[in-house]
């Protein structure tokens, strides 16, 4: 997901910008500046995903969802779902009885939609077997945040290092942006023109600010919002369960090329023991949870593994991935991501 290049100085991006873009002046931060390669992209991108849980009783996929409208049968009943709402025509029929079997039965030929917008014609049952078996073989993939939705149009200002040009571009939904995300290159830097708008999972609309605050309201989605808490689990357990390596260390640059190699093994002693062709050095770990924020340290002795010394904050998990971040410099957040070998 992350690709190991530094960043130009952040002032050659301010100066230039000033001086070549055309489009309208205003204050940058350079907080607000990201890449294609920052953490923060991939959860812009991740709220433009597809939305596929409604239709969960019918696919049984949070990867891909049924292009509208369709029509199936529950218990002798054909229902047609022709809008989202219909779905509760579905659960409705379901929870009618007690002593019925329950089976949604599909009328084929229907067109799935991914996560990621590309669509697929199944012709029939078979077919469509195949491809929920496909995305039952990942199910570690991080799938879109649900629970948030922006309110466009929004702005995004874009800075190309390569051509040295500025430009600015209004983004009108989802796939747009999701697509914008997608295309991004390694030298274009880009900044959301805040406020955005978004609304949240109680249907509440909020105006964002900065990034800082749109990460934060990421965090609340990701974990108050039902459509992305499927499944409980205890970081504990899934931590102290087999190896680990770094897939990102983020501290204004991607740096986790320097940690390639090591795997780590958190033990149920508090001990970890990063490990590299064969060589070995013991640190400590702890986790607690304060103000019902999930704090992880780490502490090591040697001058490369020390770098990790944190006191991070669990921003989310599953039983492949594990990420955190630091918040204890308002100018810069870090990030440290751990990924089961």
């Amino acid at each position: 997901m992350f690709r190991f290049k530094k960043y130009l100085p952040i002032i050659g991006f301010l100066l230039l910008f000033s001086c070549q873009s055309e489009i309208n002046e205003q204050s940058y931060n350079p907080q607000e500046t990201v890449t294609s390669y920052s953490p923060l992209t991939s959860y812009f991108q991740r709220i433009a995903m597809v939305k596929t849980v409604g239709d969960n009783v019918v696919d049984q996929s949070s990867y891909c969802t049924i292009k509208l409208p369709y029509t199936v049968t529950v218990n002798n009943e054909n229902i047609a779902v022709n809008t989202t709402a219909d779905y509760q025509k579905i659960f409705d029929n379901i929870n009618a009885s007690y002593t019925d079997d329950d089976v949604v039965k599909i009328d084929f030929p229907v067109t799935m939609i991914y996560y990621n917008y590309i669509e697929k014609d199944i012709p029939n049952e078979a077919d469509f077997n195949a491809l929920i078996d496909y995305w039952n073989l990942y199910p570690d993939l991080l799938s879109k945040i649900n629970g948030l939705n922006i309110n466009y149009p929004i702005t995004v200002n874009i800075y190309n290092s390569a051509s040295q040009i500025g430009s600015s571009v209004s983004i009108t939904g989802d796939q747009a942006f999701f697509n914008f995300i997608k295309n991004l290159t390694d030298s274009q830097y880009i900044a959301l023109k805040y406020p955005v708008s978004i609304t949240d999972y109680n249907n509440q609309t909020k105006t964002i600010s900065n990034n800082a605050q749109f990460e934060d309201a990421i965090k609340d989605a990701i974990d108050n919002c039902p459509d992305n808490n499927t499944t409980v689990l205890d970081f504990t357990e899934v931590i102290t369960n087999g190896s680990w390596n770094i897939s990102c260390f983020y501290d204004k640059t991607e740096k986790a090329s320097i940690y390639s190699g090591y795997s780590f093994v958190f033990k149920n002693d508090k001990s970890v023991v990063a490990t590299k062709e064969g060589v070995s050095e013991t640190g400590q770990w702890e986790t607690k949870v304060v103000n019902g924020v999930r704090d992880f340290k780490i502490s090591f002795s040697s001058d490369l593994l020390h770098k990790l010394d944190c006191t991070w904050k669990l921003f989310e998990f599953n039983n492949s991935k594990i990420h955190f971040r630091d918040l204890s410099d308002s100018k810069n957040t870090r990030y440290l991501y751990f990924e089961k070998n």
